[in-house]
């Protein structure tokens, strides 16, 4: 029994050789957020895999949400979080607050659990080094200052990766004159990996990927052309929160990211199953 063990162990590591050397130096951007980042065990399963990743060579740019924590934070305050489209209205006193949530609390927590790790992170927010460059959100409904991303400076980043570091990337901007702006952190994922020319997006989900019958993970469809976007959307396939972290997917694909993909961050290792394995995890773009 043992042998067989030892010869299985073997074999991952084997067919995970080729995948390796693909990535070897190239960077992966991932997109942080879900059950992964409140369940403490798969949140450790998350650290040690980017570790890996980056003791094998592939550069990590680690960008992250935080929604649970700034509830809870507005909860403490006595301010009610409100989302208007699937976005958080944000106002003065909420801006403050996200601003505090993501770049100081979500974000230092998260350099420590890589250094945990043996992991050499270096937290980072979009206006530092005036990484993200972003205006008042055009919609129809005031959104108050939630922000659409107009520039992306990626020197802080690349700076960060040159020096050995991986950037943890909390979402929050500034525009030209200063005013701090709430950023969906899918959209900044995709700006992001398309400015560092990434080989790779990963959004961290809590479904299993585009499935044909929501209802049913046995329907996942492993990969998708950008091209089919618009018929999976009249099927109603694709509908309610998955157009927005899919429209993500196809704009970092147009903007020259090789490949995109949904995964469900649910499961442990989930980000080593994707790119190291022939299999992969959730829903690819291409």
């Amino acid at each position: 029994m043992e042998r067989i063990n030892d010869s299985i162990r073997s074999q991952v590591l084997i067919d995970a050789l080729p995948y390796i050397q693909k990535y070897n130096n190239k960077i992966v951007v991932i997109k942080y957020g879900g059950n992964a980042m409140t369940n403490e065990e798969l949140k450790q399963a998350v650290m040690s895999d980017i570790v890996l990743l980056t003791l094998v060579g592939i550069k990590v740019v680690l960008v992250h949400g935080g929604g649970p924590e700034i509830n809870e934070m507005l909860g403490k305050v006595g301010i009610e979080s409100k989302f208007i489209g699937g976005l958080r209205y944000t106002d003065k006193d909420t801006v403050d607050i996200v601003q505090m949530v993501l770049s100081g609390k979500v974000n230092k927590e998260l350099v420590a659990l890589l250094a945990q790790h043996k992991g050499n992170a270096l937290g980072l927010c979009g206006i530092d080094g005036q990484m993200l460059i972003a205006e008042k959100k055009d919609t129809e409904v005031d959104l108050g200052y939630v922000g659409d991303i107009v520039k992306v400076n990626k020197k802080p980043i690349t700076d960060a990766l040159e020096s050995g570091y991986i950037p943890v990337i909390a979402t929050v901007a500034c525009s030209e004159n200063g005013q701090t702006y709430n950023i969906n952190a899918d959209t900044a994922a995709s700006r992001i990996a398309a400015e560092l020319g990434a080989e790779n997006l990963i959004l961290m989900t809590d479904i299993a990927g585009l499935l044909r019958d929501k209802d049913n993970p046995a329907t996942l469809i492993p990969s998708v052309n950008v091209s089919e976007v618009p018929f999976l959307k009249r099927q109603g396939i694709i509908s309610g929160g998955m157009i927005p972290k899919i429209e993500c997917c196809v704009e970092a694909v147009r903007r020259g990211v090789k490949k995109t993909s949904i995964i469900d961050g649910r499961i442990p290792h989930s980000i080593l199953i994707e790119l190291l394995t022939n299999e992969g995890s959730g829903t690819q773009f291409v």
